[in-house]
């Protein structure tokens, strides 16, 4: 009889990679990290597991953005009061304190939203400079598709 091979938890091996974020476009860097987080470019990927990589993703504020979209991509947050949603432009969030935001919002908003999906998120490591303190995980380089 043929049987289907079905992915245990002990079965998963993860990985690290690293991601160089300069002069890379967002969105194809953050459909890039997503597939990674998830699983998906691995021959036993399951839905209903986490069978992602580690991602550490360096050079945060030298991603690149096309059109106009420095100026004119907000994000939006709210406290729950009335009256008090808060935007930021792209532009405002990259040249400001926390730059690796933006990559965190788009990978985050590519995952499902639910306790998987913020499983996954915790695998993602994004710093603004070239330095990062994963060196002792020796993780590879990932260029495909960047």
């Amino acid at each position: 009889m043929i049987s289907t091979h079905t992915t245990k938890p002990a079965d998963i091996e993860r990985k690290w990679y690293v991601v160089d974020a300069s002069g890379v476009i967002l969105g194809r860097l953050s459909a890039e990290i997503a597939k990674i987080l998830r699983g998906k470019n691995k021959p036993y990927f399951t839905p209903n597991l986490d069978c992602g990589d580690y991602v550490v993703v360096i050079n945060a504020d030298k991603v690149k953005l096309t059109g106009k979209k420095l100026m004119n991509k907000h994000y939006y947050q709210h406290t729950g009061y009335i009256g008090s949603v808060k935007d930021t432009t792209a532009g405002k969030i990259l040249s400001g304190r926390f730059p690796e935001r933006v990559i965190q919002k788009a990978v985050e908003r590519m995952i499902s939203r639910n306790p998987l999906g913020r499983q996954m998120m915790t695998k993602l490591k994004v710093y603004a400079g070239e330095n990062h303190p994963h060196s002792a995980q020796n993780p590879k380089n990932k260029r495909s598709a960047l």
